[in-house]
């Protein structure tokens, strides 16, 4: 395979980065090729870059790599890090993240509106979107002018919106990658533990965001990923399982499935279970995902975040972990920790979108993010869906599969408009837009309350959203 360029735009992540890093350093396919790693981030680049140099040469790879901090013009035209790249790698948050987060949930919170998760929907989805969209799109422009043909692997949050705001505002080619699949996997493997013969590691309760149990639900993925084949299909986050069937044989397992799950403990995602129940379809993101976009989790009154056990992310955890993930860089990169165990890391599929391209050697991918184009035939042609993909030499295709449900067609084409309002607020900081999107979204039921967030998220993020103030 002839060597690539690939461009890692977020590389000083302690986890994005290491792993990101790690899968395309020890992927064989790769060898010899050109990897730049771009960050702001002075210390955390170089860090990060003194490890692939490392991990370069131990394990023989013959990458070339090079570390910027900026992908802004300033250096000649022919060192600029996305010159002539075939691919560029993108997962970027506006800093301090953690902090953002906790203030995106609690600003709604003074007006009574309490957010299931404040992510990825919700008024904390609009202000995380309106965040990350101007320098998305900063990235895109770069590239072109200096890789117009190169596909952008995108997997920076909300990916729906992202990934809407790329399809509309820019000319590049683009795929949004999430692994969220993996719950749907590791669902049906708690299901059909005992059908299957998959090992169910102790203490695996549910597929909650948490650093204790997202090993746990890998470990049951990989097993349950040997021998089925589930096919999701809707948006990001909020996908359904169409069919589930036995590799080998092809045996029809979704019977078996349902029969199965409704024996598990009730307490074992109870939100899912409803909504299975009510809707006839499956859904796969896990309940603290799922929660985002449904009109029916924020009630003050009934507490439903208390009856579905939706607990929040643990900001202060997470800031912490970032530290103990810098830490690791630093152990490995010292070899006090074995690079070995770097070969095992689990990989997001970004090294084996790539490989595939460039090599013309084809694979299926269980969950691609492009627009739709009739995959989801009852969903708008231009919208963002996530469904399986079809990887060759000419990019990344979406197979199509079956209508969804009307039911929940409808509640995924709400959830296409709030984020296209959304798409449009942030490039334009159309104020307008953005109040029109806090209207749509399932969360808000009050004109006043809507405003009410609106101008106190626009003042409270003067800094990091100056599109919309234009004094």
């Amino acid at each position: 395979m002839p060597a690539v360029k690939i461009a890692v735009i977020g590389a000083g992540s302690a986890s994005f980065g290491l792993n990101t890093i790690a899968c395309l350093l020890r992927h064989e396919s790769l060898r010899g090729s050109h990897l730049a790693l771009v960050d702001p981030h002075a210390s955390a680049l170089r860090r990060m870059a003194r490890l692939a140099h490392r991990l370069n040469q131990e394990w023989g790879a013959g990458f070339s790599i090079s570390s910027h901090a900026t992908i802004t013009p300033g250096e000649p035209h022919s060192e600029h890090p996305l010159e002539g790249a075939q691919f560029v790698i993108l997962a970027l948050e506006v800093a301090p993240r953690e902090r953002l987060w906790q203030s995106d949930f609690e600003i709604p919170l003074k007006y009574g509106v309490r957010q299931p998760y404040a992510e990825n929907g919700g008024p904390g989805g609009f202000a995380h979107a309106c965040r990350n969209i101007p320098p998305v799109l900063e990235v895109a422009h770069a590239m072109e002018a200096h890789c117009p043909q190169a596909w952008l692997l995108n997997f920076t949050n909300p990916m729906l919106r992202i990934c809407n705001a790329l399809q509309r505002y820019s000319d590049i080619r683009v795929v949004g990658l999430c692994h969220q699949v993996e719950a749907g996997y590791a669902m049906v493997g708690k299901a059909l533990a005992a059908d299957l013969g998959i090992t169910i590691p102790p203490g695996f309760t549910s597929c909650h965001a948490s650093p204790q149990l997202n090993p746990l639900r890998k470990a049951i993925a990989r097993q349950v990923k040997e021998l089925v084949e589930l096919q999701a299909a809707g948006l990001n986050h909020f996908t359904w399982m169409q069919s589930l069937h036995a590799k080998g044989s092809g045996a029809d397992l979704y019977p078996l499935f349902s029969q199965r799950w409704a024996d598990l403990d009730l307490a074992f995602e109870p939100l899912t279970r409803r909504i299975y129940a009510t809707f006839g379809l499956f859904p796969i993101p896990g309940d603290e995902h799922l929660c985002e976009y449904l009109p029916w989790m924020s009630d003050p009154r009934t507490h439903p975040w208390e009856k579905f056990d939706l607990s929040l992310y643990d900001w202060r955890l997470g800031e912490e972990q970032r530290q103990d993930r810098w830490a690791q860089v630093e152990a490995y990169t010292a070899g006090s920790l074995p690079l070995d165990e770097l070969r095992e890391v689990p990989s997001e599929g970004a090294a084996e979108i790539i490989a595939a391209i460039a090599a013309a050697s084809p694979i299926y991918h269980p969950a691609v993010n492009l627009p739709n184009r009739g995959a989801i035939p009852n969903l708008p042609s231009e919208a963002i869906v996530e469904v399986p993909g079809m990887v060759t030499a000419s990019g990344v295709r979406p197979i199509s599969v079956p209508p969804l449900p009307e039911a929940i067609a409808e509640l995924c084409r709400r959830e296409l408009a709030v984020s296209r309002l959304c798409v449009e607020a942030a490039v334009k900081g159309d104020r307008q837009a953005a109040l029109q999107c806090l209207l749509l979204d399932p969360v808000v039921r009050d004109l006043d309350v809507a405003q009410a967030i609106l101008d106190d998220y626009l003042d409270a993020y003067r800094e990091v959203l100056p599109q919309f103030h234009h004094d």
